[in-house]
């Protein structure tokens, strides 16, 4: 009787003393979920003020545009701002200074490959691969470029619509992705415009206006140094380059806006507004990229 109590007795034990080792880790494993709790709840909680940050200054910039006659707006800016220990960064300039892919014509296409060093018969073939991708076929008309895309062993046809975003150079057929990555950062969706904002362009996009030349684009560059906002005589230099010119900025800006929060992390945005005339809101935002969405 005696034995069979101690039995019992060693049992309950060792029990307790396995409750108590369970507790025990679970606490730990509590513990390191609280830790790694908190830490991730800084993430959203950045995510959060960098988003309002990157809307304040998007705001800012519009209404600096606005604030001036339509005819004296600003073309382009730059400006810091603080709210509380948030630092706020932005560059804004013209759309316009892009080459608009579901506006231009095709020369201006063709230019643009060739100022990023393609031949000048690859560059007529990769523009005429762009206004094959958003050129509507008429009903009852044999669709040549949806054949050569099916020829070419590829599971989709052209959009036959306007590009709804540059990235879907990266599917039109022939172009090859390291000159899609070249071209990036000279051409938009949004800015709807034939023709290029010259006061604001890039030299690269300059060198792509058909009738350009290294003389040329020397003088406009040079006239543009002297005066950066005399879109007159900047427009006066440009020779036989002057038809796909424009000194017209459009309604729709791009943003690029560097925020420093309070805790030290640094964000980065790219945000494309347009401005909105006659309506409640005078902008809307067409696009908005940020390092929470992966590196710019």
């Amino acid at each position: 009787m005696a034995r069979t109590r101690c039995a019992q007795d060693g049992f309950i034990l060792v029990a307790v003393l396995w409750i108590v080792a369970a507790l025990a880790t679970l606490a730990s494993i509590y513990s390191i979920y609280a830790v790694k709790t908190a830490a991730a709840s800084h993430v959203p909680d950045e995510r959060l003020q960098a988003e309002a940050a990157i809307r304040a200054g998007v705001e800012l910039a519009a209404f600096q545009t606005l604030a001036a006659p339509e005819a004296t707006r600003p073309t382009h800016g730059a400006f810091e701002a603080r709210f509380g220990r948030t630092r706020i960064t932005v560059r804004y300039r013209s759309e316009g200074a892009r080459i608009d892919l579901n506006a231009a014509p095709k020369e201006l296409l063709g230019g643009l490959f060739a100022s990023v060093g393609v031949s000048s018969s690859k560059a007529a073939t990769y523009a005429d691969r762009i206004e094959g991708w958003r050129k509507k076929v008429p009903p009852n008309t044999r669709d040549v470029e949806a054949e050569a895309y099916k020829t070419a062993g590829l599971a989709y046809a052209p959009r036959q619509a306007p590009f709804d975003n540059v990235l879907e150079l990266t599917l039109v057929l022939g172009l090859p992705p390291v000159i899609v990555q070249r071209i990036l950062p000279d051409v938009t969706v949004f800015s709807g415009k034939a023709q290029v904002d010259v006061v604001n362009a890039d030299a690269e996009v300059l060198a792509a206006l058909p009738g350009m030349t290294p003389d040329i684009l020397h003088t406009v560059l040079a006239a543009r140094a002297r005066d950066p906002n005399n879109g007159k005589a900047i427009m006066s230099e440009l020779g036989p380059a002057r038809a796909h010119a424009s000194v017209d900025p459009g309604k729709a800006y791009r943003a690029q806006i560097q925020v420093d929060l309070q805790q030290g992390r640094r964000v980065e945005a790219e945000v494309v507004f347009a401005l909105v005339d006659g309506a409640e809101d005078p902008f809307e935002i067409v696009y908005w990229r940020d390092d929470f969405d992966g590196p710019l």
